[in-house]
This record gives structure tokens, sequence and C-alpha cells, in this order.
């Protein structure tokens, strides 16, 4: 068909030049005795034209010509001197590229659930067989490596891709991995991509299965790493499915977008504020202590640059705190001022100021203080 040769070749097109010399050496590596297919993010995001900067490159190999994975790696390794890691009891490998990079090479494969939630069981299968098994359609498009190379769409994924939407590829996918309602909103925030029905039907499937599919949570990690995190938390809101994030996040991650946050660690410290058991958290979306280190010294009254990540999150979360550490009762009994009602009328003046946006630093805060003790029956305190 003259639309799927053009679509074909507008995915080996985008390719840098480097990868698809690479592909085209794995394929002679072949030598005829077994299917090769690029799948995955580089077939999708070339069609969307997507930028395909440094992209993962994920092989499928179809087995049942009698070449397996490990044969064809160590091939790979004897022809180019590069090292390869072969995992036998997954039947995939690492190969390493010319540039430093890795691409995965994995044998086609059928994958059946039989308790949903939990890893599925893998048997060998065709190509088509592991496209049909994958989460969306539009992931399921693959360029099979020939001369010239084909694109194959054994579920629809072209139609999906066009319209740019999710469709899930059969009616109990997020029930059996609940995973995938996260990565659908990471892929559909980074890539302006739209829920179809079908997902929007299966939502509540994912939320039952939510605390049995640890798989999820690490999906959750991952899209604090999204270009935009906010944007995957309103696409699970608007899914319905706000209830895998802590209440109240959607606002303060949108605090944090307004002000130009990219820092990771800033959204997880966020989360961790947020979240009535941050403990657990942390250890679900398996964050290590940074974010909530980063969170006790935005807590803290110690100073930072207005620019640092400890000043934005204090911003976004306190955004009623000045960005100085203000005047507090010890720092005028130092000053000479001796505890009081009057002590406690000059704290007040300078909280009623702060609320107003009329202070803006410590100097400022004792010319407040110098303002207001000058005026009548205010100077029974120590002289500033």
């Amino acid at each position: 068909m003259p639309a799927a040769h053009a679509s074909a070749q507008a995915v080996w097109n985008a390719l840098a030049p480097a990868d698809r010399v690479f592909l085209s050496g794995l394929v002679q590596d072949a030598a005829g005795q077994g299917t090769l297919a690029l799948v995955g993010g580089a077939v999708r995001d070339a069609l969307l034209g997507a930028s395909l900067h440094s992209p993962d490159l994920d092989i499928v190999l179809d087995t049942s010509g009698g070449l397996t994975v490990g044969e064809l790696a160590a091939r790979y390794s004897a022809r180019t001197g590069l090292p390869h890691l072969f995992h036998p009891q997954f039947q995939n490998a690492a190969l390493t590229l010319p540039d430093g990079r890795s691409a995965d090479l994995i044998r086609a494969r059928r994958e059946r659930y039989p308790v949903p939630g939990e890893r599925p069981t893998v048997t060998t299968g065709t190509l088509a067989e592991d496209l049909a098994r994958r989460d969306f359609g539009l992931n399921a498009l693959a360029l099979r490596l020939a001369d010239p190379p084909e694109l194959l769409d054994v579920v629809g994924g072209l139609d999906d891709l066009h319209a740019r939407t999710l469709r899930p590829l059969h009616a109990h996918s997020l029930h059996e991995d609940a995973s995938r309602l996260i990565r659908g909103a990471r892929l559909a925030a980074r890539l302006d991509l739209h829920a179809h029905p079908e997902l929007l039907r299966q939502v509540p499937d994912a939320l039952q299965m939510a605390e049995r599919t640890p798989r999820l949570w690490a999906e959750l990690g991952l899209a604090l790493h999204e270009p935009h995190p906010t944007k995957v938390a309103r696409m699970l809101t608007g899914w319905g499915a706000g209830e895998v994030l802590p209440p109240g996040l959607l606002p303060t991650w949108q605090q944090l977008e307004a002000a130009g946050a990219g820092n990771p660690d800033l959204y997880a410290a966020a989360l961790l504020h947020t979240a009535e058991h941050p403990q657990l958290w942390q250890e679900r979306l398996s964050l290590g202590h940074g974010p909530a280190r980063l969170l006790a010294r935005a807590e803290s009254a110690d100073i930072f640059p207005a620019e640092s990540a400890e000043q934005q999150l204090r911003t976004a979360l306190w955004p009623e705190r000045p960005a100085y550490p203000p005047l507090q009762g010890r720092d005028l009994l130092q000053a000479g001022w001796t505890a009081g009602p009057q002590l406690g009328q000059a704290l007040a003046h300078l909280r009623t100021r702060r609320a107003r946006g009329e202070l803006h630093s410590r100097a400022e805060e004792w010319a407040a203080l110098h303002e207001w003790q000058a005026r009548p029956g205010n100077k029974g305190n120590q002289s500033l």
C-alpha cells in the first residue's frame, strides 16, 4: 500500500544515519534466519513527527526461523567488537552501540496474566503476537527491517496515531496491568494525546487494582521525570483517576509549574508535603532521601537564593511566607526589648504589614518597627 510504504520510509528516514547503519548491520547478522522489527517509541514518535534525538532502539526478533536472541547478539559482537549483555532467563540482550548507547534486542513473545496485577507468564510467540500483546494501539506499530522497510500494523494503531488517541488493545487491559493507566497519562501529557472511550471505561478497573499492582507506583515515579509532571496529574484527574495521587497534589504542582520549576525533586518534595503518609510514598515511588531533605530545608528558617530549589518550593507551598526569615520575638528580645504586651503588639503589627505585602526584607521590618515605636503610646519598650 502506498500510504504504508510512505509511512515506513518516513520512520526509516527519521532515524539518525548511525542508527540506520546499526539496524542494517543487525539484519545482515541475522542472515535471513529471523525477522527483525523496530518497535515502540521510535516508530510511534517518528510517525507523530516528534524529535528522535538519541531514541530508545527496541528490536524484536521473531525466533520462528531458528535464530535465537543469544546467537544474534553474539554475531553482532563478533562483527563489531562491541560488547553485549545477554539475559537467558528473559531471552533479551542489551547491545552496545558505537556511540555508547544501548539497544534492546528482545524475542517475540506472547503474554498471559494468570493473576491480574502480577507479572505475566511469557512464552515464545510470533512478531504479530508480540505486537498484539502491547498496551495501546499506537504502541503496537513496528518497522520490519527489510529492503525496503515495511510498516507493520496488526491492530489498527495507525488510525489511533492519526487520531492522536490512546486505545487499550483488549477489554481487560487495565485490569490485568493497572500501570498502563499511568503510562497512558505520561504518553498523553508528553505527546498531546486524548483518551479513547474504551480507556475511560477501564479506569475503574485500574483503580480497583492499583494497590495490587506495584508497577503502577513505579510508573508514577517516572511521571516526576516527564517534561510536565503537572500535565500528567491533570490527565489522570480528568480521566477520573485523581485518587491515585495524594489529595491536593494537583494545585500544588500547578504552583510549581507556574513558577517554571523543572527539577523532578521539587515535584517529589511537593508530593511528600501533600501526602498523609510521606514515608509510604517515598518508598512506593523509590524517591530516595533527596526530596525529603529538600522539603526539610524549605521548611527551615534558613535563607536561600531566590532561584534555588529550596526557595522555589517554599514559595509554592507557603506563598504567604516571606522570602526571608521574618523577625520573631527572640530577635526583638536580643535587641533589648522586654517581654510583655507591647512586644506582642509589635509582632502583630509586622504580621499585618507582611500580609499586605508591604515588607520585603529584615531591614524593612526593623524600619517598620522604628515607625511603629515612634507613634504615640508605643514608647514603653526598648528604643531601636
